[in-house]
């Protein structure tokens, strides 16, 4: 029998339907369910509806559960609909009439909202540290290789002098506006949506303040109306928040691959970091980067995917929201395994220093000599006219000293400021609030 249900059995076709993947999905949030009911049941004992003896067989027997989860000792029985019927069930089936009582106050609606929070926190922390981790092998790369120049493209043509130090940075600074639209989605996440029930919140005199303290919460979803509104759009915000990271990646896995061309040449990986071809021996193709192109490509289309399935979604809940799920859970292990190989084949590339020695790039500098005559007194539109004459009659002589020092120029690449606009950024999420509340939580 489910939670909700009386005397009727549920046609089983239709349950099939309608659980779907649901209990594979709650894998993901059974220790946040667990660390939701610790906070809820000893704001229920605050307020006498549950007893101290009550409660203290409730959180003894939670924790018990919370260690078999992360043993890897919890699975989700047939019998149970979700991760939330199976722990009310274990907790009843080990102490008895107490574990009827965790549900007072409470609907599954609230209850997989704190889950969904609490899991998306968590998600969010482990996506940073990637994005920190890629950030600094970003920074240590433009700084080792800057000054090794590079030609710069505009309409894929050849344009101006670029350099290694140059482009390894952009992609790193690419990363704070990333981690600014995460630290959105976090803040929005780090709300407590918990007393909500089922949207329309309870007669319970419930202390939503406290379940907010205990659970390392920034502050609260007030409007229980709202806290179920928030469903789909906490979804959608933080998917907007994935796929700016996941743009930045298949930017630079495209570059990669593009100066891999034996045509450019600017770069190469060793061969234990590439794959071959079953007829061509000469083969080695990247296709770690271009499978983080497609990767981070359908990451992107993920906000798309979640604003679909949620337009035009009235106030209240639908199971439509359950899908949700299935779409963005899988999305997070594979943000974070295209980070950890971006960063993989990083740490092994092997950069050409001798690019621009080829005369195919002698037109980079055509710049440099039209700005080299306006230094020494020639108005800019002779001087390019000129230098377009020279280029055309086949007179032109490239300058290829390159003398650029204002701000974020290949001579002055702004790393350390950039480095501490990132820690800003970082130390602004404040995760220790949220692990000293956790912690406090589970401790015995």
């Amino acid at each position: 029998m489910k939670l909700w249900q009386k005397n009727t059995e549920v046609d089983k076709t239709v349950e099939k339907f309608t659980v779907g993947r649901d209990r594979e999905m709650d894998f993901y949030l059974a220790k946040f369910d667990v660390l939701g009911s610790l906070a809820h049941t000893r704001m229920l004992e605050s307020i006498g509806l549950l007893t101290s003896e009550d409660l203290k067989e409730i959180q003894k027997e939670l924790k018990n559960i919370f260690r078999e989860i992360e043993a890897g000792q919890f699975q989700i029985e047939d019998h149970a609909e979700d991760v939330h019927s199976q722990v009310e069930f274990m907790l009843t089936e080990r102490i008895g009439e107490a574990g009827k009582k965790i549900h007072s106050g409470r609907s599954r609606n609230d209850q997989v909202l704190v889950d969904l929070k609490l899991f998306f926190r968590s998600e969010i922390e482990q996506m940073v540290l990637h994005v920190k981790e890629l950030f600094d092998t970003l920074i240590s790369l433009s700084e080792k290789h800057k000054n090794v120049l590079l030609p710069g493209y505009t309409h894929l043509q050849v344009a101006m002098p670029s350099s290694f130090g140059l482009w390894f940075g952009a992609y790193a600074e690419s990363l704070i506006d990333d981690l600014e639209l995460m630290l959105a989605a976090w803040k929005i996440t780090n709300k407590n949506p918990l007393g909500s029930a089922a949207g329309y919140g309870s007669s319970f005199p419930l202390n939503r303040t406290m379940t907010t303290d205990l659970l390392g919460f920034e502050q609260l979803n007030y409007n229980v109306v709202y806290a179920q509104m928030g469903r789909g759009k906490t979804e959608r915000i933080l998917a907007q928040a994935m796929s700016s990271i996941a743009a930045t990646m298949a930017k630079m896995a495209m570059d990669i691959t593009l100066y891999m061309n034996q045509n450019f040449a600017f770069v190469k990986f060793p061969d234990h970091l590439t794959t071959g071809s079953s007829i061509m021996p000469h083969k080695k193709n990247p296709d770690v980067l271009e499978l983080i192109r497609s990767r981070c490509n359908k990451i992107q289309a993920l906000p798309n995917e979640i604003a679909l399935m949620t337009t035009n979604l009235p106030s209240g809940y639908f199971r439509d929201l359950q899908l949700l799920k299935e779409n963005l859970f899988p999305a997070f292990e594979s943000l974070n395994d295209c980070m950890q190989l971006l960063v993989l084949m990083l740490d092994h590339i092997q950069i050409n220093e001798t690019i621009l020695n080829d005369s195919k790039y002698d037109y980079l500098f055509s710049v440099e000599v039209v700005n080299n005559e306006v230094l020494n007194g020639v108005p800019f539109r002779e001087a390019y006219k000129n230098i377009g004459l020279a280029i055309e009659d086949g007179t032109y002589k490239p300058l290829k000293e390159v003398n650029h020092t204002h701000e974020g120029s290949i001579g002055n690449l702004m790393n350390k400021q950039i480095s501490e606009a990132f820690e800003k950024v970082i130390q602004d999420f404040n995760f220790n609030k949220v692990h000293q509340a956790l912690n406090a939580l589970v401790q015995e």
